[in-house]
C-alpha cells in the first residue's frame, strides 16, 4: 500500500489538530490572517512549525517557543538572497518589527487581544513583504 504525501495544506493541518500550545487559538488567527492577506501564499511545515511560502520559497515562519508568546519569523528563504538595494528589506511604518537584520524581521504575539490589536499593522506587514520578497 502506498501512502499518499500530504500537501503542505494537510501538513499544517495536521499539524494544528495535534497541536498543544497555549496559545493555540491564537496561532490559528494568525494563521488565518496570513493567509488573508496574501491568499497566493502556500504552506507547509518547517522548523516544526507553520512556514508560508510565496512561489515555493519560505517567507514567514511561526515560532512556537517561548513561555506566553510565540513570534512570526519574517524572513527571504532557506538561503541569504543577494539584494541590490542596502538597508531595511521594507519600510516598516507600522513598528511592528524587529528587526534582526536588514532582511529578517520579528513579530512577537502575546495573546489574544495583541493578535487582533495588531491585525490591521500585520496584514500591512504582511503584504509589503511578500511584495518586497517577489523580486529576491
Amino acid at each position: 500500500m502506498t501512502v499518499k504525501k500530504q500537501s503542505g495544506e494537510e501538513q499544517v493541518a495536521t499539524f494544528l489538530s495535534e497541536l498543544q500550545h497555549p496559545l493555540k487559538a491564537e496561532i490559528e488567527e494568525v494563521r488565518r490572517i496570513v493567509l488573508e492577506a496574501v491568499p497566493e501564499l502556500t504552506e507547509h511545515i518547517k522548523w516544526n512549525a507553520p512556514s508560508f511560502c510565496y512561489a515555493a520559497e519560505d517567507r514567514i515562519t511561526f515560532q512556537l517557543q517561548g513561555k506566553g508568546f510565540f513570534r512570526l519569523i519574517f524572513h527571504t528563504g532557506a538561503k541569504a538572497q543577494t539584494r541590490t538595494q542596502s538597508g531595511k528589506l521594507i519600510e516598516d511604518h507600522t513598528g511592528l518589527l524587529e528587526w534582526a537584520a536588514d532582511d529578517r524581521a520579528i513579530v512577537k504575539i502575546t495573546d489574544l487581544t495583541d493578535v487582533m490589536a495588531k491585525k490591521d499593522k500585520l496584514i500591512d506587514v504582511i503584504t509589503k513583504w511578500i511584495e518586497a520578497t517577489k523580486q529576491s
